[in-house]
């Protein structure tokens, strides 16, 4: 990570501890992945296990258990266990036998009323537990940068481009300078040209595309402030990053969670632009009316009478 890089600092309390595994589950040790991931599948019946039941479950020590906690921010395996079953109770609470069915995967013989249930609960789940985990601070000290920036370039790759492209749309939309790049060789050049009072936007699900990071890395060598906006804050993207923004979504069968990872990405995005439209509220109410009026004409009148 770079020297000046701000990541979110941890605090498993306010964002949720399985939330803040979830995320930094890649960046582990293998026998700290291994605890991780056995936490992950079933929290109620981790939180009931003593810390010497866990390490044997998971193959590995009692201190692994204790370094896993460590790394968390937490000071032990007692804080753990109580967190754990705290978030567990209040799932259990909030939604039920319901919400463990409907947060499930997706199975070959779900119904089709199942599929839209499990997928819009994933959504939803997504949405909440993003906005539930960002760092405030850092989501208003990008926008400060991006509401003074020169120009802003936006890269993403995949399903991560359709929320550069619609990051760059909005930000047009109250006449900020930005563009979005999907093509590499493209995103590249641009990023050679940025220096000091732009900046550039890397969008990573995974924070490891390699094409996304290449370039964050160009415009930051050119003096550039650079964002990273990623599901995984300790991922190689935040080696390039001057902020790290991060989201909440997990993965699921047939990669539905790549549809979840877009909508808390928006969802960033979205802060992000209502929180630079404030700072320019006049101009940017004037820009609103100006571009709503440029394209109001092309709407097609509802036709009356249609048989």
């Amino acid at each position: 990570m770079g020297k000046n890089s701000k990541i979110p600092e941890a605090d498993p309390v306010a964002e949720g501890v399985v939330i803040r595994i979830r995320a930094l589950a890649p960046s582990l040790s293998p026998a700290e992945r291994r605890v991780a991931s056995l936490v992950l599948e079933d929290p109620e019946g981790a939180s009931a296990r003593t810390i010497t039941e866990l390490a044997r479950a998971a193959g590995t020590s009692e201190t692994t258990v204790i370094r896993f906690c460590k790394v968390l921010g937490l000071p032990g395996y007692p804080e753990l266990r109580l967190r754990l079953a705290a978030e567990s109770a209040r799932e259990s609470a909030r939604d039920g036998d319901r919400g463990r069915v409907v947060g499930s995967d997706i199975g070959p013989d779900d119904s089709m009323a199942q599929i839209v249930e499990k997928v819009a609960f994933a959504d939803a789940r997504a949405v909440e537990e993003t906005a539930r985990q960002l760092d405030v601070e850092v989501v208003e000290t990008v926008s400060e940068v991006l509401a003074a920036a020169r120009r802003t370039e936006l890269f993403g790759v995949g399903a991560s481009a359709f929320v550069a492209l619609d990051f760059q749309q909005k930000l047009h939309r109250i006449g900020r300078l930005a563009f979005a790049w999907v093509d590499t060789h493209a995103a590249l050049a641009s990023a050679a040209l940025l220096g000091p009072g732009d900046v550039a936007v890397g969008i990573s699900h995974t924070g490891m595309t390699g094409d996304t990071i290449e370039v964050l890395a160009q415009a930051r060598d050119r003096g550039a402030t650079t964002v990273a906006l990623t599901n995984f804050p300790r991922s190689p993207i935040a080696e390039v990053a001057d902020y790290v923004l991060t989201t909440a979504a997990r993965e699921t069968t047939f990669r539905s969670g790549a549809t979840a990872s877009r909508i808390a990405q928006l969802t960033v995005v979205d802060c992000l632009f209502v929180a630079v439209a404030r700072r320019h509220y006049d101009k940017t109410m004037g820009a609103l009316e100006v571009t709503f009026d440029a394209i109001s004409g092309r709407r097609v009148a509802a036709s009356r009478g249609r048989r």
